[in-house]
């Protein structure tokens, strides 16, 4: 187990009524401010899947979801803080004091690390080491802002994120895919099942085609650096979460 934890904390309210209402002021001149308390669920259903299938993505802008993360190392949030267009706040290692434990508790140790039982004990050896003179600097007086330069990139994190629907449709086409980073995947993948587990939400999934690049493109644009099988696997996997299943 990786002991990744993702869940969707908040979002703006009736998100696809105010996408839908703020593409058919666009549209329609008699469409006016007032419009937003009238728009329906029918109005969503009629309107909104047939504007996105013009690719008129703009509107996905006005609805903000917002994540939190525990669990994840330094280097899957580093990844993560590469896409701009989002908020972010990270817990602090100036101010919060690592407490070590059990040191998988503490960092994320690769299953490719550990399927070699020699290498992996090394790993775990050099961990404890980075955990003991992290304390004993904390304990000679040193503070933590200066005593968190020995954690190595794998310690565990929480990160709260932002991201609006537009942009998320764009972090899914790259890191739901099996080309990314396995960790960033996992974590991309937790968060569309957050937004497929929301009846309010899961209806975007499909209609905006929240999936990894083959699911929007309709091919794989990886093509042969991708290995065998992959876009039946990712398919057959997206459309179990589109369901809610």
């Amino acid at each position: 187990m990786s002991g990744i934890r993702v869940r969707l904390v908040n979002y703006t309210k009736k998100p696809l009524e105010t996408v839908t209402w703020s593409a058919l002021i666009s549209y329609w001149d008699e469409w006016e401010s007032e419009a937003f308390e009238r728009t329906t669920e029918k109005d969503v259903e009629m309107h909104l899947p047939r504007v996105l299938g013009y690719g008129h993505e703009s509107i996905l802008e006005h609805a903000v979801l917002t994540f939190s993360i525990e669990g994840c190392s330094r280097v899957c949030s580093h990844q993560l803080v590469r896409h701009r267009i989002a908020s972010y706040t990270q817990q602090s290692q100036r101010y919060i004091k690592l407490n070590p434990n059990d040191v998988e508790e503490t960092f994320v140790i690769p299953e490719s690390i550990k399927e070699k039982p020699e290498l992996y004990e090394k790993w775990k050896k050099l961990m404890r080491e980075a955990i003991e003179l992290y304390e004993e600097s904390y304990k000679a007086g040193i503070h933590q802002e200066d005593a968190r330069f020995i954690l190595p990139q794998a310690v565990r994190t929480k990160i709260v994120v932002t991201m609006n629907l537009r942009e998320l449709k764009h972090f899914f086409g790259l890191r739901l895919c099996e080309r990314a980073q396995w960790e960033i995947r996992e974590v991309a993948w937790k968060m569309l099942e957050e937004i497929a587990r929301n009846d309010e939400l899961r209806p975007i999934i499909r209609w905006a085609k929240l999936g990894p690049r083959c699911i929007q493109l309709g091919y794989c644009p990886e093509r042969e650096l991708m290995p065998p099988g992959c876009w039946k696997r990712t398919k057959e996997r997206w459309e179990k979460v589109a369901n809610g299943e």
